[in-house]
């Protein structure tokens, strides 16, 4: 079943629910008044007879005049009320001409105690007071004179006169509860289309995001659960947005590693196969051999070194690296790496200098931190020429700080967002071969901090340098990694 209605339906039950039960005690409470009107006016027309009564009583006996009752029946006829005296035996005696009876003694025992009875309908009523025709409602008042059962009345008028308020009302009931379903069933569909139409609008940008369109934004008023939904759904959008777009990011960058990686391979594996060839059928002169067989190691070392990379960022990523954290001097580090990474820089004619106290407790896996520090070290020269490179070690709040700073080409805002990340090259054309040519360096050096549960940071201004901040900290004070 659709939406609106469902929404329809629930409205008309509600009014027709509300209706009914305002109805029921509408009907219940007119049915209580009616009787109670009927049983008072009856009430009042036996005290006057019950005066009447005790004054003419001889002997403790009723003593009416027949004439009287006959002249008063005729007055009450005319008010559709029919009467019937007893004495004060039970015994009926007025009207003579009807058939006579005596009431029960159940009843009777009820009138000797002074009580009034009231019936609501003679001809099912259990206190019997004979069966008529037409169904009567009344009341049987016991005359009393000094406590003492003189006799006992009668009277009652038609069932039917007495609920034609109680028809009526019932008329108007129905009256009122078709009205409220009509003007129900139109506030209802109005109501219900305002509710629809929002969550058609929410459907129809569904599926058109379902289709790809992250440019879809649902307009909406007010504040209600759907326009929060709207709300919520707009900010999804443009989450799914900025989601894609990245998405694309890397696939670009991801296409464009692989051509890189095709490239670099295609090269050292040309040379190679010709060095082989040349080895092969003696076109290399004796005295070139050498040279040749180095070329061909360092070119087949520089294969070695870029699958291993992609190995190796696969391991950290997926937390297979098994960490041994041990407490040791970073500066020793610190020192072995400069001294490692000295000719790089005197090629790219940059100045290498550790800043560091001479001891510096750094709690973490010896071999893994060595690897983050050539690699940040070796980004560094690569994008540095005749510049200056600073490592700089200390000590902070349970933890160590390593800086790696330089003057080198710098980057964007646009750049540093994606720094860390696979493949990613700040700037392809400045590569240098056998220096991470991969654009995978950084991206395991922040896959390895995360893993130590440490820090990484990345402030830079293009063309004044770039400044990498890497926090260690101390054993117990590691921040969760999320994987």
């Amino acid at each position: 079943m659709k939406l609106i209605y469902q929404h329809l339906l629930s409205f008309l039950l509600i009014i027709f629910t509300t209706v009914a039960i305002i109805g029921y005690a509408e009907i219940t409470y007119v049915t209580d008044q009616a009787y109670t009107q009927n049983y008072q006016r009856m009430d009042d027309y036996a005290a006057s007879l019950s005066d009447l009564a005790v004054a003419n009583q001889k002997n403790g006996t009723v003593t009416l005049n027949s004439e009287f009752l006959n002249q008063l029946q005729f007055v009450l006829r005319s008010d559709d009320l029919h009467l019937r005296i007893f004495d004060a035996a039970g015994k009926q005696i007025y009207p003579k001409n009807e058939q006579k009876f005596c009431l029960p003694q159940s009843v009777f025992s009820i009138l000797n105690q002074g009580r009034e009875i009231r019936v609501k309908n003679n001809n099912d009523s259990k206190a019997y007071f004979g069966h008529t025709k037409d169904a009567y409602t009344g009341v049987l008042v016991p005359w009393t004179n000094k406590n003492k059962l003189i006799g006992s009345i009668w009277l009652g008028s038609r069932v039917k006169n007495v609920e034609r308020s109680i028809v009526t009302a019932k008329h108007n009931l129905f009256n009122a509860l078709i009205i409220a379903l009509i003007v129900g069933l139109i506030l209802s569909l109005v109501l219900s289309y305002y509710s629809t139409s929002k969550i058609k609008r929410l459907s129809r940008a569904t599926k058109k995001v379902q289709a790809g369109d992250f440019d879809v934004q649902i307009k909406y008023q007010g504040n209600d659960e759907i326009d929060q939904l709207a709300a919520s759904f707009n900010q999804m959008v443009r989450t799914l947005k900025k989601s894609n777009e990245e998405v694309r990011q890397q696939e670009k960058r991801r296409d464009q590693f692989m051509a890189d990686a095709a490239h670099e391979m295609r090269t050292p594996l040309t040379t190679i196969n010709g060095i082989l060839e040349g080895l092969q059928y003696d076109a290399i002169p004796e005295e070139s051999k050498p040279k040749s067989i180095a070329l061909m190691s360092r070119e087949t070392k520089r294969l070695i070194r870029l699958v291993n990379e992609n190995l190796d960022y696969e391991k950290i990523r997926n937390n297979k690296v098994n960490l041994t954290k041990t407490q040791f001097n970073a500066t020793k580090v610190l020192e072995d790496v400069k001294i490692q990474l000295k000719q790089n820089a005197v090629k790219a004619n940059d100045q290498l200098q550790v800043i560091s106290p001479q001891k510096l407790l750094i709690y973490a896996d010896r071999d893994r931190f060595t690897q983050i520090v050539v690699n940040l070290v070796q980004n560094a020269i690569q994008f540095t020429t005749n510049g200056q490179i600073t490592i700089t070690g200390r000590r902070i709040e349970h933890g160590s700080e390593i800086v790696v700073t330089d003057n080198g080409i710098g980057m964007s805002q646009e750049q540093m967002q994606y720094i860390f990340e696979r493949f990613f090259k700040a700037d392809p054309s400045r590569a240098r071969l056998g220096k991470g040519e991969s654009g995978l360096g950084l991206a395991i050096v922040a896959s390895l901090v995360k893993q130590h549960g440490g820090k990484i940071r990345v402030n830079s201004v293009p063309n004044q340098g770039s400044t990498f901040v890497i926090t260690i900290y101390d054993q117990g004070y590691e921040e969760v990694i999320s994987k």
